[in-house]
């Protein structure tokens, strides 16, 4: 079954692609986290994945898949407030091309000095999300670079969707996926390859106060069809207000319509119960699915929903500025 243009097939194409680079990542459990909920959880660790995140596999994906249909790429730009940016950097160096990454001026330091080591050009940019846009397009068109976006692209989407391969062969009886979600490249990728092994399953998305996805989800609009704009959060993974013009018709058939909106205290709490009592270093935006993984709304929901898997996107944290 393909979603407008990304597949199943796809998945596991992009899963023989990329295997030989990637981790394989841990999943790990916490009895108190289901004395908690009365649940039992599946923490997948993409903070542990190379670079940090999940955004590894899509990038890498799109990159490899670019070298195998093209003799004459003279690399790859993109724009990201750092971890897709990390990704595109390691990506393009186990590729062998040049690789340009955009990022505003306000990323974490610890982001920006990581893209750097990853051999890439860093490229800053005013704070404006449109900034970025534009920076990248002129880059693009200057130096002839393949543009790789963070989330709206087909290949990308594939490689976030090997998470789900991996996910449901470690537990194969998750009844449920909470998801982090910014444009939407990863829980598309996680929804379609979840749903074509399990069609059973379901796939929760995770947001800060005011992304306003349930009516998204409802409707079949994006959440903000305007200019790109960002949410006040900490959880700067998934600042973004907008989903993408792909992702958002895969969400809308695929995901829940009840969503997970989590409020800035709830994310810290869930860093800070994932680095206290789980030993593993998150970024807010996981902290926002181990929230939504504590919430009272999960213990309301169907008692029969019983093995959750939780997905930490990643661990890119600046430990100088913890947010509490």
């Amino acid at each position: 079954m393909a979603k407008d243009g990304v597949g199943f097939n796809e998945v596991l194409k992009a899963l023989q692609r990329i295997s030989n680079f990637i981790h394989k990542t841990p999943v790990i459990t916490s009895s108190e986290a289901n004395l908690r909920t009365g649940r039992k959880l599946f923490f997948k660790c993409e903070n542990q994945q190379k670079t940090g995140s999940f955004k590894t596999r899509g990038a890498l994906n799109a990159v490899l898949k670019v070298k195998e249909t093209s003799s004459s790429c003279p690399g790859f730009v993109t724009h990201s407030s750092g971890n897709h940016g990390q990704a595109l950097a390691w990506a393009s160096r186990v590729a062998g091309l040049p690789c340009y990454v955009v990022v505003p001026s306000m990323a974490p330091e610890v982001k920006k000095s990581a893209i750097r080591g990853y051999g890439a050009q860093l490229v800053e940019c005013g704070h404006l999300p449109q900034d970025r846009y534009d920076t990248c397009e002129q880059l693009q068109r200057e130096k002839k670079l393949e543009f790789i976006p963070p989330y709206d692209h087909f290949d990308v989407i594939a490689g976030q969707g090997t998470i789900s391969v991996e996910f449901l062969e470690q537990v194969p009886d998750l009844d449920a996926i909470l998801i982090p979600i910014s444009g939407g490249g990863l829980s598309s990728g996680i929804a379609i390859a979840a749903k074509a092994i399990k069609p059973n399953i379901k796939i929760f998305l995770v947001t800060p106060k005011g992304k306003k996805m349930e009516e998204c989800l409802r409707t079949g609009k994006r959440p903000w069809d305007g200019p790109p704009q960002y949410l006040n959060t900490i959880a700067d993974g998934i600042r973004l207000q907008q989903t993408g013009y792909i992702t958002t018709p895969i969400l809308t058939e695929l995901a829940e319509k009840e969503v997970f909106e989590m409020e800035e205290q709830e994310i810290i709490d869930g860093m800070k119960f994932a680095f206290e009592r789980m030993k593993v270093v998150i970024e807010a935006a996981a902290g926002a699915s181990v929230a939504a993984a504590l919430s009272d709304k999960l213990r309301a929901m169907d008692p029969l929903m019983v093995n959750i898997g939780v997905i930490l996107c990643g661990g890119n944290v600046d430990i100088e500025h913890l947010p509490w």
